[in-house]
């Protein structure tokens, strides 16, 4: 299973503003909800309930919130680009501004998980990381997150 096969396009929301890590999480709950079908409540509590766990904040203003969701029928994902970095108790205590939702079926197989190990590798990739910070459209972050090569550009020959 590729990153692409778990976020597309439209779940790329660039220059969110949410207003601390509990909003920030309801946000992405709503959000998933329309995309998923499952209550944004249920997403915001199984996420919360993971953040108690540990905080999913990987460093360098990254963060991957995962959780499992019972009635999701295959993964979901979306990237969220902050305006403004966020408090998100991180291990490196830096604010994040580069987020990745994930949610797993219940009873996820291997292969779902190994998505969650794709997208934290990819953001470990410090080039990477940058250029999402600077994309300026969803198609172009997209792109970037799931490491699908460049659209040609009508200016280069």
């Amino acid at each position: 299973m590729e990153i692409s096969d778990v976020i597309s396009v439209e779940d790329v929301v660039l220059d969110l503003q949410p207003e601390g890590k509990t909003r920030l999480l309801k946000a992405l709950a709503a959000h998933a909800s329309r995309r998923t079908g499952c209550p944004a409540a249920e997403i915001t509590s199984v996420l919360a309930a993971r953040e108690k766990l540990g905080s999913t904040g990987l460093g360098q203003g990254v963060a991957i919130p995962h959780a499992r969701m019972r009635g999701l029928q295959r993964p979901y994902g979306a990237f969220a680009r902050l305006a403004a970095p966020c408090p998100f108790e991180a291990i490196d205590d830096r604010d994040v501004d580069l987020v990745v939702l994930l949610l797993l079926p219940e009873a996820s197989p291997q292969e779902h998980l190994n998505v969650l190990a794709k997208i934290a590798r990819r953001l470990r990739d410090a080039e990477v990381v940058m250029r999402l910070r600077k994309a300026d459209n969803a198609e172009t972050a997209h792109r970037l997150l799931t490491d699908q090569p460049p659209l040609k550009s009508s200016a280069a020959a």
